[in-house]
């Protein structure tokens, strides 16, 4: 009988990176979850994680077999009982979109390798933003439509479209409330988002979406995503969710006009009745 174990990875062991391939034959439970810790730059080239009750931290969680849970202790330098660990690994209660479980977790059992606190908890982003000129980013709200970035004066970020990407294992409900209504979030529930993808300058993340997506009021948050363009599949693509998830509400008029501008002539048409309809449930709830 084969025994799993839950393990939620927040480093190197995550999607495009360094070391997934050790998990690449381990089932994804999910890729949008998150849990109470604080997290570091080693200066190592990887992260480390202490304990909080303050702060979060995000990355993935797998299901994975003795055997290969028995290579992620070797690669974190953990052996259960030894007091000169790099890393213990610990159980810890792991969020995800749906649910919440219990998980190993590996925590730094080394203080020195606590150096330069990783504010936004998200050692992908943070590698990210420091390392990259470009990037490419998944719009399936109203940044599909250009009209605020014209008024903004930002247009020129968002010039390169790549074209329709579809997000697989994933639905667009609006979750985030406003006072006038609902905003577009993606929930990793199972199902299929389609949205518009560009390439941007990393300054177009920093200097503008940050601000319009409420980041620093945690409203949304940044996060990465495997999407599929033109038949192939594309990795470590930026898109931000919703923090807070309440109760869908339906959107506002002009809210939904960008959303349909910007979908014309890049969406499928049977998707964006599939929004049409679930807009449409939404207000005959209110």
């Amino acid at each position: 009988m084969i025994h799993t174990h839950y393990v939620f990875v927040y480093g190197t062991l995550r999607k495009g990176e360094s070391n997934h391939h050790l998990l690449e034959k381990a089932e994804l439970v999910a890729e949008q979850c998150w849990t109470y810790a604080e997290m570091f730059d080693t200066k190592y080239g990887y992260p480390a994680i202490s304990q909080s009750n303050n702060s979060f931290i995000y990355g993935e969680l797998y299901a994975v077999t003795d055997e290969e849970l028995k290579h992620l202790d070797v690669l974190e330098g953990y052996e259960e009982g030894d007091v000169d660990n790099l890393y213990n690994r610990i159980t810890q209660i792991i969020h995800t979109d749906t649910r919440s479980l219990d998980a190993f977790v590996y925590i730094a059992n080394n203080s020195g390798l606590l150096q330069t606190p990783i504010a936004s908890g998200d050692w992908k982003l943070y590698r990210t933003l420091s390392q990259d000129d470009q990037i490419l980013y998944f719009a399936y709200g109203s940044c599909m439509d250009d009209h605020r970035f014209n008024e903004h004066r930002v247009q020129h970020y968002f010039e390169k479209v790549i074209g329709r990407g579809i997000l697989k294992g994933y639905t667009l409900r609006f979750t985030k409330h406003s006072s006038d209504g609902g905003r577009a979030d993606l929930v990793e529930d199972g199902g299929v988002v389609e949205g518009k993808l560009y390439e941007i300058p990393v300054e177009a993340v920093t200097d503008y979406l940050f601000d319009r997506e409420g980041v620093s009021y945690q409203t949304y948050r940044p996060t990465f995503i495997t999407v599929e363009v033109n038949g192939r599949e594309v990795s470590n693509v930026l898109t931000f969710v919703v923090i807070e998830k309440k109760e869908e509400l339906a959107p506002p008029k002009h809210y939904e006009d960008e959303i349909f501008r910007g979908a014309k002539g890049f969406l499928s048409d049977e998707y964006v009745e599939s929004i049409v309809t679930s807009i449409r449930k939404l207000n005959c709830l209110t």
